[in-house]
């Protein structure tokens, strides 16, 4: 239980609930929180990942479809059928089901849960693992194609107005910042990913950013762990190529995501972000919003527009720019 929003562990089968701050305040008294118990819903991802798309772009596509309030108040219990998605990805979907008005979003554990474990040092997954029973029930129950969704951008003033991020890149939409990070995209495989995209420009040519660029680390051990060589940069670290290309390193917090911090919108300002919410004022009074995965941010960045990384001729391979 939190007073806040979101969950930022259902990716490691951490059931968080936003409640306010009396509820809070009663379960530090008696020790129980009460609550209705949520219908049930099913999202299970199947089919293959197009070029350049992340979870970012699946769960703005989800919220496209689904509308504002088409998961309101339930669970939502995400399934990778083809357990193709990284834990980064999955954290961004899950993290994003806040702006679905859903009471939360969970990954049961799975072989990428347990990868995910090992490649942090622990032989086994630290909590029992949990799955849905036979007998589980769902309000509603569906298959998301994965082969269907392009990397996308969500305009002002929703999550759910999300267009296909190659349409938008044709309108030629300029802006004052990129900013990437947030509880929804700030991991270090978010910030790799953004890396891997800046260094390939770099390479091609496309040395400096076209706009103001700012990355947020999630945490702290984000921050100290992006400082640190990176075989797949070549030996750079993260943070090395972002101050590379103009990039300026902030520190881990929410910061303009919220409209707060010197780097909060003005009046009359756009920024292109990898947060969560764009609603009108929300990253500072009269600010624009608008949405997208790192790699698009990044892209975005060089170009000083809104556009996909396809935009500035790179094309996808999964072993280079893959997480």
């Amino acid at each position: 239980m939190a007073s806040r929003s979101r969950t930022t562990r259902p990716p490691a089968t951490a059931v968080g609930i936003g409640v306010g701050s009396t509820p809070l305040g009663l379960g530090w008294a008696t020790g129980y929180v009460y609550f209705t118990l949520a219908k049930q819903r099913r999202v299970v991802f199947a089919g293959r990942l197009q070029p350049w798309v992340s979870g970012k772009d699946i769960v703005l596509e989800l919220l496209r479809r689904w509308g504002a309030k088409q998961a309101q108040g339930m669970s939502v219990e995400l399934v990778d059928r083809d357990r193709q998605l990284p834990i980064a990805y999955r954290n961004t979907i899950a993290n994003m089901m806040a702006e679905a008005e859903a009471l939360n979003g969970i990954f049961a554990p799975d072989e990428v849960t347990e990868a995910w474990y090992r490649a942090k040092g622990m032989a086994d997954v630290p909590y029992p693992p949990v799955q849905p029973g036979a007998s589980a029930v769902y309000e509603i129950d569906e298959t998301f194609e994965l082969g269907d969704v392009q990397p996308m951008i969500a305009r002002p003033f929703s999550p759910g107005n999300a267009f296909p991020a190659g349409e938008v890149a044709r309108e030629r939409i300029t802006f004052d910042y990129a900013m990437i990070g947030s509880c929804t995209n700030g991991s270090y495989d978010d910030l790799l990913q953004a890396a891997l995209v800046l260094r390939a420009a770099r390479g091609a040519g496309q040395r400096r950013v076209a706009r103001a660029l700012r990355i947020f680390p999630g945490s702290g051990g984000v921050a100290r762990l992006i400082e640190r060589p990176d075989p797949r940069l070549g030996g750079e670290s993260i943070a090395d190529v972002f101050r590379s290309v103009g990039g300026e390193i902030r520190q881990s917090w929410c910061g303009p995501c919220f409209g707060q911090g010197p780097d909060a919108l003005t009046r009359g300002q756009r920024a292109i972000t990898s947060f969560n919410r764009n609603w009108q004022n929300r990253m500072g009074l009269g600010g624009e919003g608008y949405l997208a995965s790192p790699a698009v941010v990044a892209s975005s960045a060089l170009l000083g527009y809104m556009a996909p990384p396809s935009e500035l001729g790179l094309a996808w391979e999964a072993e280079k720019y893959g997480i």
